[in-house]
Formats: structure tokens, sequence, C-alpha cells
């Protein structure tokens, strides 16, 4: 079961992962949300639309916008609507 683990914690985990692009997009009900903070960063992927971003919060440690989902995404992403990814440093193990 795909597992997102950042400083020791599981931040995520779900056998109901979408692999869009290599990146594994989990359920938004299988985010630990404790461990996530809203960020003000935002980016715009041409087919999947405005991604809005979450720091990662461990023990007192911020991994900055190292998680990332589609609030509203463009219809041809529309399958990862609201669904988190992770990077910088958060290890997805399959």
């Amino acid at each position: 079961m795909p597992r997102a683990i950042w400083n020791g914690a599981v931040i995520a985990e779900s056998d109901a992962t979408i692999v869009v692009e290599g990146n594994h997009y989990f359920p938004p009900d299988s985010v630990r949300r404790e461990y996530l903070r809203d960020s003000q960063t935002h980016t715009v992927c041409s087919w999947k639309g405005t991604a809005s971003y979450y720091d990662v919060v461990v023990n007192g440690s911020v991994n900055r916008d190292a998680a990332w989902y589609y609030p509203t995404p463009k219809d041809a992403a529309r399958q990862i609507a609201g669904y988190i990814a992770f990077w910088r440093g958060v290890k997805v193990e399959p």
C-alpha cells in the first residue's frame, strides 16, 4: 500500500492512489491533516490547471510546499480533484 513518509511520520497511506506523471495522488481522506499547513503557493499546469500547496510539518520541522493538490482541475485531470501528492523529500513507498 503506498505511503508518504517524512521526518519519521506517515503523512498518507492508501491503496487507492491515482498515479499521474509518476506521482501518487492520495485520496483526501487518507492524508493525516495534522501534518499539513496551508501555503499561499500556487502553480499552473497547462493540462491539469491551478495547483495549491501545503507545507508538511512534523515534530516542529517544516517542509515548505511539499504537498500539492488541484482543488478544481481542468477536465483532463478531474479524477485527481482534491487528491494530494508529495515531493521535496517526502518519500512515497509503493
